[in-house]
């Protein structure tokens, strides 16, 4: 049983279940589902985006990194309150969401981006610039294998607090049709299941979305990790340096000596020594 008359202070799984079911058939749930959504996952892949480019540019640049690195630790240092209270003197309630989720998201991403990039082998550097590869092949063979798995860990981590300081920024904003105003309702109406019921689909979406990128991140590591066809052997995984040379010896392997039959060999030497003991008659 629930603690208090009607789970008035804790609701069961049962009575927020129940809750859930009642919330489900009606429109209105999912009208504040796809509100929410869309304005969290907007400001997620704006991050993404922005945190992609930062950080090249800061590995880039070093004069890049040391102007955005403060700004980085200051939005990590930031309650979120404070940060919406702030936010809401700029932008309006309906789109507060999508500044919380970017500005909580940039920093993991732009972090994961420039330990990628530094991890990469410096070998492979190295060879493609005495090889002389182009820009594209580059980006193909050596910065993409480099980046991608710390971008995509980074990605999936960071999908959670997008999700909690979207909703966050909803409940203190009450942006309306929001599942953080519908929260916030739950609570000042005192009906704690309601308040689980959406807490439970909070933890559900943002589960399912941080799946769905992980089967995508595993599926675009398999489709760009190059395999050998003609030999057989397996396609390499995504950020193995030693992989990536391997694939790298392949690709710029001088052509093989021919080796000549035994009997060549053999009838070359004996020609030799035929004509090193061999005197002309004087």
């Amino acid at each position: 049983m629930g603690l208090g008359h009607g789970g008035l202070f804790l609701a069961t799984p049962l009575q927020t279940l129940g809750a859930l079911a009642q919330l489900a058939p009606t429109a209105a749930f999912w009208q504040r589902i796809v509100f929410s959504a869309l304005r969290i996952m907007a400001g997620f892949l704006l991050a993404a985006a922005g945190g992609l480019l930062l950080g090249a540019a800061g590995a880039r640049w070093h004069w890049v990194r040391v102007f955005i690195d403060p700004a980085m630790q200051l939005i990590r240092a930031m309650p979120v309150a404070s940060f919406v209270i702030l936010a809401l003197l700029w932008v309006r309630s309906a789109n507060l969401s999508v500044i919380v989720s970017f500005t909580h998201v940039l920093p993991v991403v732009y972090a994961g981006v420039l330990g990628g990039i530094a991890d990469t082998d410096p070998k492979l550097l190295e060879m493609a610039k005495v090889y002389r590869l182009p820009l594209t092949a580059r980006l193909r063979y050596i910065w993409l294998p480099g980046i991608f798995p710390s971008f995509c860990e980074s990605c999936i981590a960071a999908m959670g607090m997008c999700w909690k300081s979207g909703v966050s920024a909803e409940v203190i904003g009450l942006p309306d049709h929001s599942v953080g105003d519908a929260l916030y309702r739950a609570k000042i109406t005192l009906s704690t299941p309601d308040v689980f019921a959406w807490t439970l689909v909070i933890v559900l979406l943002s589960a399912a979305l941080s799946g769905v990128l992980s089967a995508l991140g595993s599926a675009a590591k398999v489709s760009c990790s190059p395999g050998s066809a003609e030999t057989g052997s397996p396609p390499y995984r995504v950020g193995r340096p030693a992989g990536w040379a391997e694939s790298f010896s392949r690709i710029f392997r001088p052509p093989e000596r021919v080796s000549q039959p035994e009997e060549v060999c053999m009838a070359q030497a004996g020609w030799a020594s035929v004509t090193r003991t061999t005197t002309v008659p004087g």
